[in-house]
């Protein structure tokens, strides 16, 4: 089928969208988004931290977006460039959605534990460094491909800023650092949906057939 990067003449590269190296990429990353969001919800709901329900979030959103990625991964540059966008749309919901939980949860007076959110956020930065690397050499493929690279690299930044927040809370005794925290997550996710939006319509774009020219 035209447009599709595989095909019985030419095969597939392993570095292309429909490569059997990036399909397994894919299927490990969401493999591992799963299981942490299971892991890091439960301990958000113990250790009662935004941040930490946030990257809890960001991972299921995550492991839904890997499933997208594999549904359009043999389908052509129009398809995969739709989906980019309907990431980044997510991407960009998410952001709004954390950003509103935050500003609710300053008015409730909660001072989250340090502990589990310190353990838990080392174990999630373990996870996604791991799957940032599997990405690494996508990164700089068509929008589709971009997504899942920037959300395993916004992901290894979110732990890192949990286990400062973790360390916030436990020094100061109080729920400000985690809400600080959650903020920046809500930030970087609107502000890396946004990019994946203009990557995806700019591909949209290129795709897009020309208009016909009458006489």
């Amino acid at each position: 089928m035209a447009g599709n990067c595989c095909n019985v003449e030419t095969g597939c590269s392993k570095d292309t969208p429909g490569g059997p190296r990036f399909r397994r990429a894919l299927w490990a990353a969401l493999i591992i988004n799963a299981i942490m969001f299971v892991v890091e919800f439960a301990a958000s709901l113990q250790s009662g931290s935004v941040s930490l329900l946030a990257d809890a979030i960001d991972f299921l959103g995550d492991a839904a977006n890997y499933i997208i990625s594999l549904t359009v991964l043999s389908m052509g540059m129009l398809w995969r460039a739709r989906a980019a966008w309907l990431k980044g749309l997510t991407m960009f919901i998410f952001g709004i959605a954390v950003l509103a939980r935050a500003g609710w949860v300053v008015a409730s007076d909660i001072t989250p534990e340090p502990l589990t959110m310190g353990v838990i956020g080392g174990l999630a930065l373990v996870a996604n460094v791991t799957v940032a690397v599997m990405l690494y050499a996508f990164r700089s493929g068509d929008a589709d491909m971009r997504s899942v690279w920037l959300c395993s690299r916004n992901d290894a930044i979110g732990n890192v800023a949990v286990m400062v927040a973790a360390a916030g809370v436990f020094g100061t005794g109080q729920a400000w650092p985690d809400l600080v925290v959650a903020g920046i997550m809500g930030t970087l996710a609107l502000t890396s949906g946004a990019s994946v939006m203009r990557h995806a319509r700019s591909d949209l774009r290129s795709v897009a057939p020309e208009p016909a020219v009458n006489g």
